[in-house]
């Protein structure tokens, strides 16, 4: 994307108190991190979830948290890409990836969707697989724990701290991924020195 276009920034997560500091919404905290950051003003509940929007680097972007629960995530998206006429190439998907440890990314456009209900969803809605995604890692379960249970889990301390180094930096790699520099997204996320940490990642669910 290059300056003046326009791309949606979309968390994943269930609403409610219940699943605020949960695993499966790490992308839901990963985009309230971005909007606070960036200085992106919340307008309220629109598109079915919380939604807001502002500048950053010339790029006009809006933000949202659908409020649909995770395996309808997609209606809140579709309804805002539709609203702002925008094609499955201005997502971004934040959610979280069972298959990469805790504290790792992966930053892609287009592919399946691994199971992740929300995806299916959200390529349902679209019609089209070719988003970009930020996988963000929560890790496998131990041996004999359900993994449905897992994901609607709390993290823990350790956990936090790995999570709370990559939130950091998400504001540097946003700026590499609205340029279409996907690998240089990479970089800057494990390469370039973090921010000052100001909170852990349940402060900011």
């Amino acid at each position: 994307m290059s300056d003046g276009e326009m791309a949606l920034l979309v968390g994943l997560g269930n609403p409610g108190e219940k699943y605020q500091d949960t695993r499966h919404n790490l992308g839901w905290m990963a985009v309230e991190r971005l909007a606070q950051e960036l200085s992106l003003a919340a307008s309220g509940r629109r598109f079915e979830g919380r939604f807001g929007e502002g500048r950053y680097q010339g790029v006009r972007l809006w933000w949202l948290l659908p409020e649909t629960y995770m395996n309808l995530s997609g209606n809140a998206v579709g309804a805002a890409a539709r609203f702002y006429k925008l094609p499955p190439a201005q997502v971004i998907v934040f959610h979280d990836d069972l298959d990469l440890e805790a504290g790792r990314v992966r930053i892609k456009r287009g592919g399946g969707h691994g199971g992740h209900n929300g995806l299916r969803s959200i390529q349902q809605v679209l019609g089209s697989p070719d988003f970009v995604r930020v996988r963000l890692g929560i890790g496998r379960p131990a041996a004999g724990v359900d993994p449905a249970h897992y994901v609607l889990s709390p993290f823990h301390s350790a956990e936090r701290t790995a999570l709370t180094a990559v939130l950091d930096r998400l504001p540097q790699a946003l700026l590499f991924i609205l340029k279409g520099d996907l690998p240089g997204a990479m970089n800057s996320l494990y390469n370039a020195p973090a921010a000052p940490a100001t909170r852990g990642v349940g402060a900011i669910a």
